[in-house]
């Protein structure tokens, strides 16, 4: 990996945070391919199989991570066709849960870039912090890792993948309203 493609895919993901930030959705949506899986899970509390803090009578609830699978209930499980659903209900004026629109500060570090699994695919991984604050006092915070699948499409890159897993497992926020 050279550090040209590493500089080029981190300054791709900043000027998404920036796409975000300045409620420019229509753009952002430009970012994706059409085949793009848009996913994100959450912490579970599990027992490693070393506990001895409980006993489980199913064997199969003894895990070593405490990642949500992918066939478990996720937060968000998205496609393009359904995250421009939510940018067109967000140009209706109806969407209630963003009238007022939330503020966003969309944080990323640690950005880590791999070769993908396709030839003109590349990993990136990093962490990520996601400030809301909306209306007079609501705020939240969401932190947190991603796995983003990169295709280079007529020489631009695209987001074809992202896996979103949030450090928290209990919410507080009113709503997932926002885009990650």
């Amino acid at each position: 990996m050279t550090d040209e493609v590493i500089r080029e895919v981190e300054q791709f993901l900043y000027r998404e945070a920036r796409l975000l930030d300045e409620r420019r959705f229509h753009q952002w949506l430009e970012l994706f391919t059409d085949d793009v899986r848009y996913w994100m899970g959450a912490r579970v509390n599990r027992y490693p199989r070393s506990s001895k803090a409980i006993a489980i009578l199913s064997p199969n609830r003894y895990v070593e991570d405490d990642l949500t699978r992918e066939d478990e209930l996720s937060i968000l499980d998205e496609t393009k066709e359904t995250l421009a659903a939510r940018v067109a209900r967000l140009d209706t004026g109806m969407a209630w849960a963003e009238d007022p629109p939330s503020r966003t500060r969309h944080l990323l570090a640690n950005i880590e870039v791999a070769p993908g699994e396709a030839p003109a695919e590349l990993k990136a991984y990093s962490n990520f912090i996601v400030y809301r604050s909306r209306a007079e006092s609501e705020q939240d915070f969401y932190v947190g890792a991603r796995q983003d699948r990169i295709r280079r499409i007529d020489g631009k890159l695209k987001i074809a993948g992202r896996k979103l897993t949030l450090d928290q497992n209990v919410l507080t926020a009113k709503n997932v309203s926002i885009f990650f």
